[in-house]
């Protein structure tokens, strides 16, 4: 079908159709070589993917300066477009080196800062990060993490005590600015593009919600960790470059990292539950990798935050001692 929408609506007359990259969702990336020069076809099949929120999203970042794929075509009612080419370098490829670190998360926090100073008018027009959608997404840690993958069957007692711990991060995140947030804004999804560096990808989720929600995403990324004190000292050098912008980031430091902290382990709670969920459901074993250190991230926020303690007390004590067993029978 895509092949066929290129070739026969399009007149594309494609030399080499490929694979060109795996997805958490049920869209399908292709490499489309023609005369030298390569694009990219996507495939989304109606009824589980809607290609409209891409369309918007790509216009709106274009709009204001980021580096997206450029839309060529495109034929929403069947899903497929076809869109320019970001290459085949992730930014971490680069970091997992430690090349050029610096200078891409320095590349990576101007385009966030752009995001959100020059598109507080687009972010009016997405949908908000509210209290139910951010519930929903806590959700999935009990549901799919603790009861599917780790076989954990929650106490009564239990079962309060996350519902109180995610009032508290709903809270704390429904009280910071709200920006223009890309929602999945981590090394997977910044490509390394010489002359303008990095090319964004994977924004179609975008909602207007708190501002240090795509900065979690970037320095405490599932795919790579860093230390703490350097993860500081990057957020902080970020709220300084914001404010600069007129981005609101709250009356002080210690305000802006105790909000950085809670949205954290609101995002790793969840992403604790996507991931097992990716695994026990869709088959995709790769992510599965990525749940230690997920899990270390949420129990390091835990450690600095008095009211997350019953938290890092669960995790340390239920969680913790049976990850690697249950991930491994999960394997087998």
């Amino acid at each position: 079908m895509l092949r066929d929408w290129l070739e026969h609506e399009l007149t594309f007359g494609a030399d080499r159709i490929a694979p060109a990259s795996g997805d958490a969702s049920f869209r399908r990336y292709f490499r489309v070589w023609r005369d030298g020069e390569t694009f990219i076809a996507m495939d989304a099949p109606p009824g589980r993917e809607d290609v409209r929120p891409y369309l918007t999203i790509a216009r709106m970042l274009a709009e204001i300066g980021v580096h997206v794929p450029r839309i060529l075509a495109e034929q929403p009612a069947q899903g497929f477009l076809l869109v320019t080419d970001l290459g085949t370098r992730h930014y971490l490829e680069d970091l997992s080196a430690n090349h050029s670190v610096e200078s891409h998360y320095l590349d990576a926090m101007m385009t966030l800062n752009r995001i959100q100073s020059r598109g507080a008018a687009h972010a009016q027009r997405l949908p908000g990060y509210e209290r139910a959608v951010l519930e929903r997404e806590m959700k999935l840690m009990p549901e799919w993490f603790c009861a599917r993958h780790l076989k954990l069957e929650l106490s009564a007692d239990q079962q309060q005590m996350l519902a109180e711990t995610f009032d508290v991060l709903c809270r704390a995140a429904l009280s910071q600015p709200r920006v223009f947030v890309h929602r999945d804004y981590h090394s997977r999804n910044l490509m390394v593009f010489p002359g303008d560096n990095p090319g964004v990808l994977d924004f179609q989720d975008a909602v207007h919600g708190p501002v240090t929600y795509d900065l979690v995403s970037l320095f405490r990324d599932c795919y790579i960790g860093w230390p703490q004190a350097r993860v500081q000292e990057w957020v902080l050098r970020y709220r300084s470059m914001a404010q600069a912008n007129g981005v609101e980031v709250g009356p002080d430091e210690a305000q802006f990292l105790r909000w950085f902290d809670l949205m954290g382990v609101q995002r790793h709670v969840k992403v604790l539950g996507i991931f097992s969920r990716l695994f026990h459901r869709d088959g995709k074993a790769e992510y599965l990798d990525n749940l230690p250190l997920t899990l270390r991230y949420v129990q390091g926020a835990c450690a600095r935050h008095a009211e997350l303690e019953p938290l890092g007390g669960f995790l340390r004590r239920q969680v913790e001692p049976v990850l690697a067993q249950r991930t491994a029978e999960a394997r087998a």
